[in-house]
């Protein structure tokens, strides 16, 4: 079969040996051979240069192909053949790379630029012999399986390219390298057995190697995340200084959200290596998730005093860690400080927000409608916050009224149409909530939350209940996990008359989201099972911590009266 030019182009990309462009070989080229120089030879080198320079890359890596078949001299055809790859000329490259390799046979560039040439045809065995004086050499040899797994693990016959590293490595047995080449080969034909017991192997030949490790730890994760996770722990014991395995550990724990393990080990990276401001900035985040606020404080700090590349997206941080901290004037000192167009407006947002807390909800609103300079977009979103400022102050007819002119003259993400029709449900306008919710759903088929929304209040008013048992059902299918849609589906199960079923899923919901308004509905549920006791002892413990919820407060008295 013809192999496709693009084959040798994306080849041409994993050599070492390509230039980005003929003048940069112009530059770092050898001088042409000053013995026997002729004016004929002068005049074909310069030609060659002239046509490189000018873009002519067929003619270039011709005439240095026919100067370095004349003068046998290796230099030219390196020339040539580092033309013709560029100039995606794949026989004339295979050629001049296979009359490098002759004339200049120690050189390991050339030997790998010759065996990656034949391998980009698809044909192994004629790249054999080229990649087995790769690892010849002792002082080479490592690095030549090592370049193995590199060139080979893009081959399409995965069997095949195994069997010729097993070839390669059979005369090495001691040789730690030579096993993991094996097991990253083995690794890629889906032969996970041999991959760890030729890894096995790499590692008692080379104890705590962190490449045999990371690969030891790829194979377990495809198994089990928990397998991937005990192993890379155990290495760590025995091989704490292994950074890289250290992070790869990190990520993983944050992939799996532990992420109080994962900021241990994240801390400890950013400890060894405190001039890295990119790894304290990990721990600081991960530290805010766990509302260890002061941990947080310290890491970001840290980052700034080693001149992290984005200083102000800290100050937002570090805003928001005093916020979280009840410290409003530390706050607002880290928010003055962004003045970049990119993040200031959201410096000017939390301000806003702040003022608000405050109870300065005049000023706040004042600051976001005299913002500067806005976009479409960010108009949207400013307007947005304004009337969420105001529903939490029960203003819920004024922020309607902000939403509603917003939604006709500006974009309408489907957050703000979300909000919108949320608020049309705050002030009685069933009908635009549903409006709104429909065309959500039209407009991005997969927010659940939109499905969800318009479900639970048609089962809330007790409306068309099988449409919205229908719609919540949809919502559960793309976030099957999410506690608000496991309460909305428990709710219309209640309406609905089928009282276990609610339970089970008001159950389910509260133990995902120890919600006030779910404890509500369960606590009803319960009611209505004649499991009294219970429901009064879910009610009870929610009220403790949250004694001012007004569904949790209006369900007790309506039961207890």
């Amino acid at each position: 079969m013809k192999n496709s030019p693009h084959s040798l182009r994306r080849a041409s990309l994993a050599l070492a040996i390509l230039f980005a462009s003929l003048g940069a070989q112009a530059q770092e080229a050898a001088p042409p051979p000053t013995e026997g120089l002729t004016s004929e030879f002068i005049f074909k080198y310069l030609v060659g240069e002239v046509a490189g320079q000018r873009g002519d890359i067929a003619l270039a890596s011709s005439v240095f192909f026919e100067l370095a078949k004349s003068t046998r001299d290796p230099r030219l055809a390196e020339r040539a053949a580092r033309a013709a790859v560029y100039g995606n000329q794949q026989q004339l490259a295979i050629r001049s790379a296979g009359l490098w390799a002759e004339l200049d046979p120690d050189s390991v560039e050339a030997q790998q630029a010759m065996a990656q040439l034949l391998l980009s045809t698809g044909n192994l065995e004629d790249a054999r012999p080229f990649l087995e004086k790769l690892l010849v050499a002792n002082d080479t040899r490592a690095n030549g399986f090592l370049y193995l797994n590199g060139v080979l693990s893009r081959h399409p016959d995965k069997d095949a390219a195994l069997a010729l590293v097993q070839d390669l490595a059979a005369p090495y047995p001691k040789q730690a390298e030579a096993k993991f080449a094996v097991a990253h080969m083995a690794f890629n034909a889906g032969q996970n057995e041999l991959a760890l017991q030729e890894l096995g192997a790499a590692e008692t030949l080379r104890p705590g190697w962190e490449s045999a490790a990371a690969l030891h730890g790829e194979i377990l994760l495809r198994e089990s995340p928990d397998k991937a996770l005990a192993f890379f722990h155990s290495f760590l014991e025995k091989y704490p200084e292994t950074s890289n395995i250290r992070l790869t550990y990190a990520k993983l724990l944050v992939n799996e959200k532990k992420l109080d393990e994962a900021r241990t080990q994240f801390t400890k990276l950013a400890d060894a290596v405190q001039e890295n401001p990119e790894m304290a900035v990990v721990v600081g985040l991960l530290a805010g998730q766990l509302g260890d606020y002061a941990q947080a404080d310290k890491y970001f700090k840290q980052a700034l005093e080693h001149n992290y590349k984005e200083p102000e997206q800290l100050y937002l941080y570090l805003g928001q860690s005093a916020e979280k901290q009840k410290r409003n004037d530390q706050a607002y000192e880290w928010y003055k400080q962004v003045t970049s167009d990119e993040l200031r407006f959201d410096a000017q947002l939390r301000i806003a927000s702040l003022l608000a807390s405050e109870k300065k909800l005049p000023e706040a609103r004042k600051m976001l409608q005299a913002l500067p300079n806005l976009t479409s977009e960010q108009q949207a979103v400013a307007l947005q916050v304004e009337a969420n400022l105001l529903v939490q102050e029960k203003q819920y007819a004024e922020a309607y009224a902000i939403l509603d002119r917003a939604i006709n003259t500006l974009p309408n993400t489907p957050e703000m149409i979300y909000d919108f029709a949320m608020l049309a449900e705050k002030v009685l306008r069933f009908d635009v909530m549903e409006q709104q919710l429909r065309k959500l759903i039209t407009l991005k088929p997969d927010f659940a939350q939109a499905y969800n929304a318009l479900g639970y209040t048609l089962a809330d008013r007790n409306e068309r209940l099988d449409e919205a048992a229908g719609l919540i059902e949809k919502a559960l299918a793309l976030s099957p996990d999410d506690h608000y849609i496991l309460d909305s589906m428990g709710w219309v199960q209640y309406r609905r008359g089928m009282l276990n079923e609610a339970a089970d899923y008001l159950r389910r919901a509260y133990s995902e989201k120890t919600d006030p308004e779910i404890a509500a509905h369960l606590g009803e549920v319960l009611w209505q099972q004649g499991k009294r006791d219970e429901a009064v002892k879910t009610w009870e413990e929610a009220l403790r911590a949250h004694p001012d919820n007004e569904v949790l407060l209006n369900t007790t008295k309506k039961f207890r009266q």
